[in-house]
């Protein structure tokens, strides 16, 4: 028997699988957006009870099978190589799905979920959540209007320390529990993100090269990489360079990203979200998050007045309540869909292929 496909005409209904910080970043948004929070699952059940007294869930789960709650969305918030099977669970019982990234660990298996999800009426997203800080939307907004000039160059990081000794261990560092790539596919993947939604440029083509510092960690061997850096070509003609790595002492979570235009550059950092530094040749001037002189796109995200800081949590909460939304099918602007969950993937395997094979590659189109 085929599932019917849910479109919530209120509040959605929503069941949620994993129990650790994303699925916590995940429920307070889900909560704050109206959504009925039904049932969870984790890897056990007691840890299944747990995160549902935890989390405010009705119903703990003992398995990932949510065909016979009857639910409008399902989040996925587990281990990466889980990502594509949980999915396809979920379309086939007729839910949406937020997913978190990656997507799946190999392109064809994300390409897998994005036809699923079309030939079923259904649809998903993917928590690109920096795209959600007003300045982002700014930056983006005036690069929209022109006043930047034709894009130049892009200068970029996203820089971690969480991982800096080899001590230090996550089910992340074992690839068969997170891929082929860990850091470009964890952290990597929503700095280009921010490159190609603040440019409205693709990246083309690019060479990269990796290293894995703690080639042990835990008493096991660790494939996946520590540090990533990366020559870009953008559509536009432009060049960028891009670093990536999470043993980077003292750095916690700096993406930072700025861009060059013939008539002006812009900086956006995301542990300074309040603000947008503009450069000119005549002089410069940091932008300041204030509802009275920002763009309209930008104005939607701003929930407090200006001189209230806004932040991660703040991108989250919007993130989810425009997925919500896009899923009674209503429009909104710069909402990352199972497409740039696909994007993604394609582009970390271009990552990973440059670095084995030390050459310039073409990055594969949708």
């Amino acid at each position: 028997m085929v599932s019917v496909a849910h479109v919530p005409t209120t509040a959605p209904r929503i069941g949620m699988l994993g129990g650790g910080f994303m699925a916590r970043t995940h429920s307070q948004a889900a909560r704050l957006a109206g959504a009925e929070l039904a049932v969870i699952a984790t890897s056990t059940m007691p840890g299944s009870e747990r995160a549902a007294r935890e989390l405010g869930f009705e119903t703990p789960s003992a398995g990932e099978d949510f065909s016979r709650h009857d639910l409008d969305v399902v989040h996925i918030c587990t281990p990466n190589s889980t990502h594509a099977e949980q999915s396809l669970k979920a379309l086939d019982a007729g839910a949406n799905i937020i997913c978190e990234k990656p997507l799946a660990t190999d392109s064809a298996a994300a390409r897998t979920i994005l036809d699923h999800a079309q030939s079923r009426g259904l649809t998903g997203t993917v928590p690109f959540v920096y795209r959600y800080h007003p300045m982002v939307r700014e930056a983006r907004a005036r690069i929209r209007r022109g006043e930047a000039g034709r894009i130049l160059t892009v200068d970029a990081s996203y820089l971690q320390d969480w991982l800096l000794g080899a001590e230090d261990d996550n089910w992340r560092v074992d690839a068969s529990a997170g891929g082929p790539s860990r850091a470009f596919a964890d952290i990597g993947s929503h700095l280009v993100d921010l490159i190609e939604f603040i440019t409205d440029e693709r990246i083309v083509s690019l060479v990269a090269t990796t290293r894995t510092v703690h080639p042990r960690r835990g008493g096991a061997q660790v494939t996946t990489e520590d540090t990533v850096a990366i020559t870009a070509e953008l559509s536009g003609g432009g060049i960028g360079s891009l670093l990536v790595s999470q043993l980077a002492p003292g750095r916690k979570n700096g993406l930072v990203v700025e861009v060059a235009g013939t008539q002006e550059s812009m900086r956006f950092a995301q542990e300074q979200p309040e603000q947008l530094w503009v450069g000119r040749r005549n002089g410069s001037q940091l932008l300041m998050r204030d509802p009275e002189t920002l763009s309209t796109d930008a104005v939607r995200l701003c929930t407090v007045p200006a001189g209230h800081p806004q932040g991660y949590q703040d991108a989250f909460n919007a993130f989810i309540a425009d997925s919500y939304a896009v899923f009674a099918g209503e429009k909104r602007e710069g909402v990352p869909m199972l497409a740039d969950g696909v994007r993604a993937a394609l582009i970390t395997e271009a990552v990973l292929r440059s670095a084995e094979q030390r050459t310039w590659v073409e990055v594969e189109e949708l």
